[in-house]
Order: C-alpha cells, then sequence, then structure tokens
C-alpha cells in the first residue's frame, strides 16, 4: 500500500511540477543551514546550497532566497568552508551565525535560534548539514506549500554510497522509515522530522517563536504538532530528503535509532506496546501462533511464508523510494533486511532499558511528554555521533 500511495501521489506530483509552465505568485524564500561540523562530504553539500540560485532552471527568475549558516562552534573548519563559497558566489545573499543562543536545552534550536531571528522571508527552510539537495528541491517544497499548509517536509532518504553500512542505513530508510512516514501522511498522522523542511515564519511566530520549542530534545514533533493544532496542515514533499553524512558505520546508525526510539517512547508511551508489534520478526510469531491456534495451520509454515511475503513488500517500497537502480545486489538486500529486521527488537529493548538519551557530547533524560533536561557532563559516558536530524515518529 505504502508503495502504491508513494509512486501514484509523490512521484505523480513530481511529473506535474516538471511539466508545469506557470506557477503563480510564488513567495519569496529563506534557506538556512545548520552546521555542527565538518564532515568528509560538507563541501559538496554547503556548496548545493550556493548553486541553488544559479542552476540553469525556473528557480533563477522565479525566487529571491537568502542562506543563513549557523555553526555552533566558532573555530570549527566549517566557518573557513562557508566564507570560501560566500566569496566564490558574490551574488548569493549568505549569512554566518557563530555561537547559537542559550534559549533551552536543545542544542539545535540553541544554534538555530539567532539564524532565524535574522531571516527576513516568510517561508523559512531548515536543512541539516548532512542533506545533499538537488537543483530543484527548493522549488517542489514551495510548490507544496498550499494556502492551507504551513510545514512541507522531506521524507528521510540516503544517498548512494558503497560499504554494508550504508546499504543497512538505505534499507531502513526505505522500508522500516518510509512505510510509517507515508502511512502516517496518509492519515494525516504528525510524521514530521526536522533534517529538511519549510515553514511558515509567520505561522512559528504566532506560536512563540523557535525558542518555543527549546525545551524539547524532538523540536520536529511538537513544531508540527503546534502547527496542526492552530489548524494548519502539513504534508511530505515529492522529492525525499537525501541523507549524505561523512559518518557511516553500523554502531553510529544503531545510536541513532536508539536514541530516536527513546524519543518516541518519552512523546508517545503507547509506542512501548504498539511498535514492537509493528516488527516483522515479532508480528510473525504473533500471528503464526494464532494462525495454528484458530486454523490448525502449521505454524512454521506460516512463519515463513509471513517472513517472505514481507522481505518482497519491502523490496517493492524500497525499489519505489530509490526511483531508480539500487547501488546493491539482491543479495546484499536480503542479508541487510534481516540484520534490520532481526535486531529491530533488540535495539527497542535497548532504548526502554537505557532512558538517558547520548546526543553528541551530551546526555538528556526526557519527561512524560517529551520535555528534557541536561544531564551533567560526568554523567555522560558514551559518545553519540550522529546526523542532526531527530525522528520520532
Amino acid at each position: 500500500m505504502g508503495a502504491t500511495f508513494y509512486r501514484r501521489t509523490y512521484n505523480g506530483r513530481l511529473r506535474f511540477l516538471a511539466v508545469s509552465h506557470i506557477i503563480k505568485d510564488l513567495p519569496i524564500q529563506n534557506m538556512y543551514e545548520a552546521l555542527k561540523h565538518t564532515e568528509e562530504k560538507l563541501a559538496v553539500i554547503a556548496n548545493n546550497q550556493f548553486g541553488l540560485s544559479f542552476s540553469k532552471n525556473i528557480i533563477l527568475h522565479l525566487f529571491q532566497y537568502e542562506l543563513l549558516f549557523c555553526i555552533e562552534d566558532k573555530t570549527d573548519p566549517a566557518v573557513q568552508l562557508v566564507e570560501s563559497l560566500t566569496a566564490k558566489y558574490p551574488q548569493v545573499e549568505a549569512s554566518i551565525f557563530l555561537g547559537g543562543s542559550n534559549v533551552g536545552v536543545n542544542p539545535k534550536i540553541n544554534n538555530m535560534h539567532p539564524g532565524y531571528e535574522a531571516a527576513k522571508y516568510e517561508l523559512v527552510m531548515i536543512s541539516d548539514s548532512g542533506i545533499k539537495m538537488r537543483s530543484d528541491t527548493l522549488l517542489d517544497m514551495v510548490y507544496n506549500m498550499g494556502e492551507k499548509y504551513a510545514l512541507i517536509h522531506q521524507m528521510p532518504f540516503t544517498c548512494d554510497r558503497e560499504g554494508f553500512a550504508a546499504t543497512f542505513e538505505k534499507i531502513f530508510f526505505g522500508t522500516v522509515q518510509s512505510r510509517i512516514y507515508l502511512s502516517a501522511d496518509l492519515l494525516s498522522i504528525n510524521c514530521h522530522t526536522g533534517m529538511s523542511c519549510l515553514l511558515r515564519k509567520s505561522v512559528i511566530d504566532e506560536l512563540g517563536g523557535l525558542k518555543t520549542f527549546g525545551c524539547y530534545l524532538a523540536e520536529d514533533f511538537f513544531i508540527a504538532k503546534a502547527v496542526m493544532e492552530h489548524g494548519w496542515k502539513m504534508r511530505i514533499s515529492s522529492q525525499p530528503a537525501m541523507q549524505n553524512s561523512g559518518i557511516c558505520d553500523i554502531s553510529s546508525f544503531q545510536a541513532r535509532l536508539i536514541r530516536w526510539a527513546k524519543l518516541r517512547v518519552a512523546m508517545v508511551p503507547s509506542t512501548i506496546l504498539l511498535e514492537p508489534l509493528s516488527e516483522c520478526m515479532v508480528l510473525g510469531a504473533f500471528t503464526s501462533w494464532s494462525a495454528s491456534m484458530i486454523f490448525k495451520w502449521d505454524p512454521l509454515v506460516f512463519y515463513l511464508i509471513h517472513v517472505l511475503t514481507w522481505l518482497l513488500l519491502d523490496w517493492l517500497m524500497l525499489s519505489t523510494v530509490q526511483n531508480g537502480s539500487l547501488p546493491f545486489h539482491k543479495f546484499e538486500f536480503v542479508i541487510g533486511w534481516l540484520f534490520r529486521e532481526m535486531s529491530g527488537p533488540y535495539l527497542f529493548l535497548h532504548a526502554l532499558w537505557s532512558p538517558t538519551i547520548q546526543w553528541r557530547a551530551r546526555a538528556y533524560k526526557l519527561h512524560w511528554g517529551g520535555i528534557a533536561y541536561e544531564l551533567p557532563v560526568s554523567n555522560n559516558s558514551s559518545k553519540d555521533v550522529g546526523n542532526n536530524g531527530l525522528l520520532t515518529s
């Protein structure tokens, strides 16, 4: 269902965008880049942001925008990178904000706040440093910003990269994440992730500004929740958010998954019971037992058919989201898929067992409802080197 919905709705919307010759009243645009650290591919990503206005397409003629780069550490090598790109593209209106401000416990909100306050246009796009953009991504997101919408967000996905860790990430975002994301969007359920989104600044200002959400680690979830509660709508952009972080290994990615699970449990406690039942292996065990009790079917045969069917449907889902040839063979997909499905329940139990959230060099704990407080540095016994974006749906 998810693959069909994505193919008909989002791919179809993108094709319509490509053949549209007249698009009226497109608003002026802000671009916002949250840079936390220099990564292997940061130069390419930042260069893409500047290159948006120079691409030979409709964006050049319809848009005026500014780039606001927010860098937390003043000694970060990313400062020099942005300064060099600013000199390379003097026609692009760009500013750098260093050091952030202290408006809450969320380091991402603290880092973004000065840039947000300085933004002068109605639409503000928040883009994490690990997101690689196509030249028409901005146009696509603005095109989807209808009169009744205040938030357009991109479904997380990954760029094509080599190695099993990259395969594992692409399988997760193209199957588990995409399935949940598209189903939630179809049912108008809050599924917003903050790694790449377009906001109406006037609406956020009415809610108290970006600093209002500094008390949450999952600021993306609560921004979307507040927007919907005030009568505005949100929806997914036609293009996915292409994550292209220089850090790509299994342990770091699993640390991200554990952190996201802890956030979901704190924000939506029913997740403790419902999320495990959405896992292929767990659900298969329950359904095979039920089939054996009710219909007297062989539970092992039923379980194997269940897993095989799920595997094939996930391959269809991933192929649809990829919208092209996959960078790995079917055998690699099977191995990565089995590893994801078998490790998923373990990672969720790990999140329940240790509620402390490790985010880079900081440690946090959450109250029920999502409000966070930071623990002393001495309590931080491990480091989580994940992306800037948070997954809370």
